[in-house]
């Protein structure tokens, strides 16, 4: 989530009047289910970003910690709201990315490392201490490239844009390079689905750095299916909390 001097790219979020509508597929209400949670008692960043911009290529900003089994509500300005606490904004975002070259499903199977000293152990995509329920993304570095990635056999209970928004989230923490040092944590997330990948197919999630600024560290991560087709592509802003 994003810190008190983080409220806007460039600090310029602060001086608007807000998101503009977006017309997105996203419900009045909506409950994140513990399944989904990243922290222990907070919503995974991946997945809430996709479930708040309901499908559509967009930015979303966290300003809280997603809560879980709570109501949340997305008015009419894109902003979504736990009673009167700002959980996030959502608003138009290109990803004016460009993907690297796909990594194949062997490559990512020997990439991939769970993480053993994460501090979110049952995080619904990277966490190694969760059961068949979850994602189980371990992104890895690959050989002799600068990007990490992980294997995606997609479940049947994991078909939908938000889950294509989740498996675009945690890859890019690590490719960071931050993990290890210390903890990140999801500000903001832009991300566009190309197409939803469906139950039993075999897909590769892969991340790149984009560059760091003190405490504050960019990533991009692209999902690709087994024939190297581009899924969903994503632009990450990665905090490292104070003190």
């Amino acid at each position: 989530m994003t810190d008190d001097g983080d409220h806007g790219r460039d600090g310029e979020e602060g001086d608007q009047d807000g998101p503009e509508p977006l017309g997105l597929h996203t419900p009045p209400s909506m409950v994140v289910d513990r399944r989904f949670r990243g922290p222990a008692e907070s919503g995974n960043g991946g997945y809430c970003c996709g479930l708040f911009a309901g499908g559509a290529e967009a930015e979303v900003t966290l300003r809280l910690p997603p809560p879980l089994e709570t109501p949340l509500v997305r008015d009419d300005g894109g902003r979504v709201w736990a009673e009167d606490s700002l959980v996030a904004e959502v608003r138009p975002g290109e990803v004016d990315l460009e993907p690297p070259a796909p990594v194949s499903w062997d490559e990512a199977a020997t990439a991939q490392r769970p993480d053993l000293a994460s501090p979110f152990p049952e995080c619904f995509v990277c966490g190694h201490a969760r059961g068949d329920d979850a994602l189980h993304l371990h992104a890895g570095p690959v050989g002799g490239r600068e990007v990490v990635a992980a294997p995606w056999l997609v479940a049947g209970d994991a078909v939908g844009p938000e889950f294509v928004w989740a498996a675009l989230d945690c890859p890019g923490a690590y490719a960071t390079g931050v993990p290890g040092r210390g903890t990140v944590v999801l500000g903001r997330l832009a991300a566009r689905v190309e197409r939803v990948p469906e139950a039993g197919e075999r897909c590769v999630v892969v991340g790149w750095p984009l560059g760091s600024e003190g405490r504050k560290h960019g990533a991009g991560t692209a999902l690709f299916g087994g024939s190297g087709e581009l899924l969903g592509i994503a632009r990450a802003l990665w905090i490292e909390p104070r003190g």
